[in-house]
């Protein structure tokens, strides 16, 4: 047994039974497996469990053996502060740090078929893309699929868009703030982002954002960046941050953005003085996003966004850098805060009230330039033609959510091909 190949049964669900027990017989219900981590962290975000009658949201770790979690020095790691459950395949140790937080450990083995080990580990090691690679052919993708696909896509978005207004008493304006935080998060830093963004009242921003240093004060504080100060510039930082908490009455958020795998330019801490600066920059930023014609309309809101003068010369507190420059954002990042943050949020506004908004939209997407990543050149590997950000888009989400869930029955391109050989 690999860890790899237990985090893969974990994802893909793959065990005898669901009626799990931790290892002192205490039921425990697993209501979301959480999301499969590639970076730094635990190996499963934003879980969820109900344990003990407690309902309770999380992150997840799993281990070869129980002690592993002290052989990979987690403990004390404020990576794992938010952990709910420690699963493993062999418990061999009590962790007195998890037993101290009443954070469950469970016990795999019994829960894994033997059998089927081998086949899996097989299937871990295989070099596929998709599951019809084999016969795959971009001449079968039916007509429009493309823009049939995305609105598949605005439509799955719309949902979540419309759970987060419920949850924020229908504000669009604090929705927008958390979805473009979100996407400034990138891919290491997206949920924490959000995350951070969620744990900051909205009406507090509003109030704040007159004052560039005091907007950046609050995102540096709420991340827990602010407690040493390294230098003149930090110091005032933790002096008006401290003001908000008391003025405000703010509880700091105690989500930890990540560093790793990032290049400097992508640093959280620039990240968030971008951020800073453009709601700084921008006091009816919903309005003009909302009410704009054209994605040339939506650029020039992005523009002028530039990390505050402490940056050119710094990527992370305290640590002058030998490349200086301003920190604005480049014609690629605001793309994909376009794609990802502005067209979903203007659909979703607009589709009850506006009935020229899929053809709007579908135009957007066309004059956005693909993304660039792993995915997508998988894609073109397969001569799919990806020319723009719609095409892009539609193949990203039909990867996520029909390849490689396995969905070839309910897949218009699976259909053509099945139907051809």
């Amino acid at each position: 047994m690999k860890e790899k190949l237990l985090q893969y049964l974990w994802n893909f669900k793959i065990f005898n039974s669901f009626d799990f027990k931790d290892v002192a017989g205490n039921p425990v219900e697993i209501i979301d497996f959480g999301k499969w981590n590639f970076d730094s962290g635990p190996d499963f975000l934003f879980g969820k469990i109900k344990f003990q009658g407690v309902t309770l949201v999380g992150h997840i770790e799993l281990h070869i053996r129980s002690s592993d979690y002290i052989f990979h020095r987690h403990t004390g790691n404020p990576e794992f502060e938010n952990l709910i459950l420690h699963a493993v395949y062999f418990h061999d140790a009590d962790i007195p740090e998890l037993v101290s937080r009443n954070i469950p450990t469970l016990e795999l083995k019994n829960y894994i078929d033997e059998t089927v080990l081998d086949k899996y580990a097989s299937l871990e090691n295989a070099k596929v893309f998709i599951p019809c690679e084999e016969i795959f052919n971009a001449k079968k993708i039916p007509f429009q699929f493309e823009e049939e696909t995305l609105l598949k896509k605005l439509d799955h978005k719309s949902l979540e868009i419309e759970i987060a207004l419920a949850k924020n008493k229908n504000n669009y304006e604090a929705v927008l703030f958390q979805n473009i935080a979100y996407a400034f998060g990138l891919k290491v830093n997206a949920q924490i982002f959000r995350q951070l963004a969620e744990n900051i009242d909205f009406a507090v921003l509003n109030k704040v954002r007159q004052n560039l240093t005091q907007l950046e004060a609050l995102f540096f504080g709420m991340c827990g960046w602010l407690q040493s100060p390294d230098d003149e510039q930090t110091t005032i930082w933790k002096r008006e941050f401290e003001f908000l908490l008391i003025k405000y009455q703010i509880k700091p958020s105690g989500v930890v953005p990540k560093f790793s795998k990032l290049r400097p330019p992508s640093f959280p801490t620039v990240r968030l003085a971008q951020l800073a600066s453009l709601y700084h920059l921008n006091q009816n930023l919903f309005s003009k996003v909302m009410t704009a014609k054209s994605v040339g309309d939506i650029v020039k809101v992005f523009r002028n966004v530039v990390a505050s003068p402490y940056w050119n010369d710094h990527f992370n507190f305290g640590k002058i850098s030998t490349t200086v420059g301003e920190k604005i954002l480049t014609d690629d990042f605001i793309s994909l805060i376009i794609i990802n943050a502005i067209l979903p949020l203007k659909y979703t506004y607009q589709k009850n009230s506006n009935e020229n908004i899929t053809d709007e939209i579908i135009a957007m997407y066309r004059s956005l330039p693909a993304e660039k990543n792993t995915v997508i050149e998988n894609w073109k590997a397969l001569k799919t033609p990806i020319r723009d950000a719609l095409d892009s888009q539609a193949f990203l989400f039909h990867f996520q959510h029909y390849c490689q869930p396995k969905r070839c029955l309910e897949c218009a391109i699976g259909f053509q091909l099945l139907k051809h050989n």
